[in-house]
């Protein structure tokens, strides 16, 4: 593509946990491109960005941050160079004619195998103009990131049924806000379609933030059954005053990408499963009442540190003997948040240390209680 002259605009202001995004979003595909490209049957590779704004922003003390379409246009461009034979086919769409005319200026050019679209309009006409054909050969990432609770399934549906994945921002702080204020029948619509339930419904949710998650996963679910399973990973982002603003939700017909992106969120936020600042609480000891009486830390179920992890296997397993690490790492393949690759030393440690089971090179046996 065309290079063009720089367009001066005033960026919009992007948040930390919005920057955060970014990061996780790139490193993901750093890490998701060229394990495809180096499979012998892989043709190429489809990154859409659907709501893209223009790629440069300011932060709250006015230094400029770079967004997702550029950092993954530059990384793709320069990663296709060894991979001459292989496509890889980007698309970036904004409403805004200004922001695009923005984001133009700063992608690199196409080359015979690396082609950038950019669109002007709503983000779902485009992906209803893509067709997710060939799926056998050509692999998809669809970055879905509405900048309020607005998700319009048809548009998602032929993503969701086909080997690829989906990056759907569920913007559910939007909800618990405005689902008990919608007036306008056209706010009533949105909250509808997003949820596949009237307004009227919806009201029985009292705000709960689980409510609303669990309402996306189970149409995402729901859309998926005729493919067979559908891998869902959430991961909430919050701000700097703790809030939840959104979950960002990976879904994958291939568990691959599901262990991928759950250990690239993880590293992206240091080792735990979030933005949230648990300021500490995590180390603080807690009495499991309800259980054996033993002292336990603190567990804040949207941010997970290592020590979660740790405890989950010792729980699962709890009192068996000579346990496999290949089934204790499977019992983590399918867990939605924790991650079975990435931190395997950290958490046999903890095991050892915590839990006095025994770790050998091949397997654990488990105590029937804490040391």
């Amino acid at each position: 593509m065309a290079r063009r002259k720089n367009i001066e605009v005033t960026p919009d202001k992007v948040s930390p946990h919005t920057i955060k995004k970014f990061e996780l979003i790139e490193k993901y595909v750093k890490d998701w491109a060229p394990k495809l490209l180096n499979y012998p049957n892989c043709k190429g590779i489809v990154f859409i960005d659907c709501m893209c704004n223009s790629g440069i922003y300011n932060d709250y003390l006015d230094k400029k941050v770079v967004g997702t379409p550029i950092r993954v246009a530059a990384y793709l461009a320069d990663t296709m160079k060894t991979y001459p034979n292989k496509q890889a086919h980007l698309y970036f769409n904004d409403l805004s004619a200004e922001k695009i005319e923005v984001l133009k200026t700063r992608l690199p050019a196409d080359a015979n195998n690396f082609h950038i679209t950019t669109r002007i309009g709503d983000g779902n006409d485009l992906l209803k103009t893509i067709r997710a054909t060939n799926i056998s050969h050509t692999h998809y990432l669809l970055v879905y990131d509405p900048n309020q609770a607005s998700i319009d399934w048809v548009a998602l549906s032929p993503f969701l049924r086909n080997w690829g994945e989906v990056i759907i921002n569920h913007m559910v702080s939007d909800s618990i806000r405005g689902v008990s204020q919608a007036k306008s029948d056209a706010t009533k619509a949105k909250y509808a379609q997003t949820y596949g339930a009237p307004v009227e419904s919806l009201l029985t949710f009292r705000g709960k933030r689980d409510a609303y998650e669990k309402r996306i996963q189970k149409i995402i679910t729901m859309l998926s059954t005729q493919t067979g399973k559908r891998y869902i990973a959430p991961f909430p982002f919050f701000n700097k005053k703790n809030s939840l603003v959104y979950n960002l939700i990976h879904c994958s017909g291939h568990i691959a990408g599901f262990k991928l992106f759950k250990k690239t969120a993880w590293k992206t936020f240091g080792g735990k499963s979030s933005t949230k600042n648990t300021y500490g609480n995590e180390k603080q000891p807690e009495l499991d009442f309800n259980g054996t009486g033993e002292l336990n830390t603190m567990t804040d179920e949207y941010c997970y540190y290592v020590k979660d992890i740790a405890k989950f296997i010792h729980d699962s397993f709890i009192g068996q003997q000579n346990v496999s690490l290949s089934e204790v790492w499977r019992l983590l393949d399918d867990h939605p948040t924790f991650p079975s690759d990435g931190y395997k030393p950290e958490i046999k440690k903890e095991l050892k240390d915590i839990y006095r089971d025994i770790v050998s090179k091949k397997s654990i046996t488990f105590t029937k209680r804490r040391a």
